[in-house]
């Protein structure tokens, strides 16, 4: 039987920080680095994936039960995302796959998400799914929630899966409306800056964005900010004296985020770059003073994301645009550098955080697919 290729994309979050888990809007884009296989079906109940990452996979479809002993390993993703694919009546089987990246571990570009999607679309190909972009994307999500331990939305596997540029709207998460954005941003070289910042430790930092801004929402009877007006809001804020002011800042930064997307998105479609570049950058300046996931309180010593965003601004001048890239507190910064800018930025942020922390990326139109052969 003749091996089969698929391929899956890394993806870049372009708009709405930190606005998907209170099911707010987000602009999220494939990018051209991908996951990609060679498979065939190999008549047993095995999943064998051999991954120049992380060692070979040995996944048995026979027992489709969570194993916790299999919690944050690939094996739990590629498990969980054939057995949402059997719990919703779709074929499946074995087969035998050689699986390569070039999705750095760790960047931020959704290198988890990607292999999800692309097993997603192996299961498709080979045994007759009939699925779309948006079902491998929420297979993709129950494996990462509930076979991986990690309480991940669904922004990643749907940029993933969908593929171009998208507005992702969660108002329902059962039923996310993606929306493909036609836009042409040829004029700017797209680029993702690595920092250097440790991860380590950060989990607390993470979790009390969404905890405090569910204060928020609570203060008001609901459970996510989404289900809160903006006008319902500031005309209450002087009744919210027993919350933290950081919460009524984030609060503040989700309200004018969430707008900011559709924003965005419109400037985008009627082809007024400007005005979505500028948008870009007062997210990024809203992350930096409301959201104020830029650096850690508890270690207020290492600021390399304010360093990255300090010296976009500086070098870019009014040009092109800047913002902190996914979660925060360490990791990368995301920015538009207009062409002709593109060496001189390189060189001066490489000077400062490595001569390989800058990735300049493109726009990817295709999402998870299957490669002719």
């Amino acid at each position: 039987m003749r091996e089969r290729y698929f391929s899956a994309p890394g993806r870049v979050e372009i708009g709405g920080n930190h606005t998907d888990h209170q099911h707010g809007r987000v602009l999220a884009a494939a990018i051209d680095l991908e996951t990609r296989c060679t498979a065939v079906p190999n008549g047993t109940d095995m999943i064998n994936i051999t991954n120049e990452q992380y060692g070979s996979i040995h996944v048995n479809l026979s027992d489709l039960s969570v194993n916790d002993n299999e919690k944050d390993t690939s094996a739990a993703l590629v498990l969980g995302v054939a057995a949402w694919f059997f719990e919703h009546g779709h074929a499946i089987g074995g087969f035998d796959a050689t699986v390569t990246s070039n999705i750095p571990v760790g960047s931020g570009l959704s290198s988890s998400a990607a292999f999800e999607v692309l097993i997603g679309n192996v299961l498709k190909g080979l045994f007759g799914a009939d699925v779309t972009p948006l079902d491998i994307a929420i297979a993709g999500r129950f494996a990462e929630n509930n076979y991986f331990g990690k309480p991940c939305g669904l922004m990643d596997q749907a940029a993933s899966s969908f593929g171009g540029l998208s507005l992702i709207d969660f108002e329902d998460p059962l039923n996310t409306i993606v929306k493909p954005i036609n836009a042409d941003l040829s004029d700017y070289a797209l680029c993702v800056v690595a920092t250097g910042g440790d991860h380590a430790d950060l989990t607390p930092d993470y979790a009390a964005i969404p905890h405090e801004m569910k204060t928020v929402a609570n203060h008001f009877g609901k459970e996510y900010l989404r289900e809160v007006s903006p006008d319902m809001f500031y005309s209450a804020i002087n009744q919210m004296k027993h919350l933290s002011k950081r919460a009524i800042l984030r609060a503040i930064h989700f309200f004018d985020d969430h707008e900011r997307v559709q924003k965005q998105a419109d400037a985008l479609e009627q082809g007024d770059i400007s005005t979505f570049l500028d948008l870009v950058t007062e997210s990024g300046r809203s992350s930096l003073a409301y959201l104020q996931n830029v650096f850690s309180s508890s270690d207020p010593h290492n600021q390399e994301l304010t360093l990255a965003l300090a010296l976009s601004e500086k070098i870019l001048k009014g040009k092109g645009a800047w913002r902190v890239h996914g979660g925060g507190f360490a990791g990368t910064i995301l920015t538009f550098v207009p062409n002709e800018l593109k060496e001189t930025y390189k060189k001066q942020m490489s000077n400062v955080f490595g001569d390989n922390s800058c990735l300049f990326l493109n726009v990817r139109k295709e999402g998870g697919i299957e490669i002719s052969g």
